[in-house]
């Protein structure tokens, strides 16, 4: 398709690469798999494992202070989506949930990971389902954040996401015309007006100045095709982090999850907004750690 292959031009040419300075250099890579070449961070511990994917326009180094947190007690891994931070879509890639699915599969098989806990958050969260239904084996839990039913996310779409992004093409060449923008006023909407904002934008700045992707756009239109029909019989143990002050799910339901995922447990963060891993870091690792501990 015509517009998976304009992401995976534009990306490619937005500029130099990371020089990974606010991130232990040493555990960060590049591993290529059949959805595009992928940035990943890499604490390589004989610990339990568990899988962020930041939720752009996020990117590996939000998660700093998270890693160090858990890395005493987890092998830590955190890795861009395709077309997301300094991971390169492929040309094929269109951002469909099998594809999201088996670019996470890849990433444990390149790195050898038997089991591990998925950590991802909004519409990453669709995809590590995806992937817990795919291959149940190698996904021990699911630790969610930010996650409804893929009917309310495809409704969050309709109300949040400006109308030209959803159209092929079009979407893509106004989403890297208005990335920056973007990014920086994304933090308004996702964030409790008590919270500053400013060491999120700065590290996004820094990663869309330096080159990184924020494929919008392809994500909105690959998510767009799906059915829920795609969360059947997924049975992994999963719990939910949901922010409350998250204004872009005001009038979201994170019940909507327990359509396909029945047996999701719910844990509302009352303080924080779009991204409860970041923003209240203790708090979510305690109930990360605890969770590992059960299911791992």
């Amino acid at each position: 398709m015509l517009s998976s292959r304009l992401d995976s031009w534009l990306a490619r040419r937005s500029g130099p690469r990371p020089s990974d300075a606010s991130i232990s250099a040493e555990s960060v890579r590049m591993i290529d798999t059949p959805a595009g070449s992928l940035r990943v961070f890499d604490s390589a511990s004989a610990n339990p494992c568990v899988v962020f994917a930041p939720d752009g326009p996020n990117v590996i180094e939000h998660y700093a202070a998270l890693t160090r947190i858990l890395s005493p007690h987890l092998r830590v891994v955190c890795f861009d989506m395709p077309g997301f931070g300094f991971s390169l879509p492929a040309h094929s890639y269109r951002h469909s949930l099998d594809q999201g699915a088996r670019a996470i599969l890849a990433v444990l098989d390149r790195l050898e990971i038997a089991t591990a806990t998925l950590a991802f958050s909004c519409a990453n969260g669709l995809y590590a389902l995806c992937a817990a239904r795919i291959a149940s084996p190698k996904i021990a839990s699911l630790f969610l954040s930010q996650t409804p039913s893929l009917a309310a996310m495809h409704a969050w779409t309709d109300r949040i996401i400006p109308w030209p992004l959803r159209v092929p093409v079009v979407g893509q060449m106004v989403g890297r015309l208005s990335q920056h923008k973007a990014a920086h006023d994304w933090y308004d909407i996702a964030l409790p007006t008590t919270t500053d904002r400013e060491p999120f934008r700065r590290l996004a700045r820094e990663a869309l100045a330096g080159g990184g992707c924020f494929c919008l756009a392809g994500v909105v239109q690959g998510l767009c095709r799906e059915s829920a029909a795609s969360f059947k019989n997924v049975s992994t143990p999963c719990t939910m982090i949901w922010g409350e002050k998250d204004r872009s799910h005001r009038y979201t339901k994170a019940e909507s999850l327990l359509e396909g995922v029945p047996q999701a447990h719910i844990v509302r963060f009352a303080e924080c907004g779009h991204f409860p891993d970041l923003e209240a870091p203790e708090r979510y690792a305690k109930l990360l750690l605890d969770h590992v501990k059960e299911y791992a």
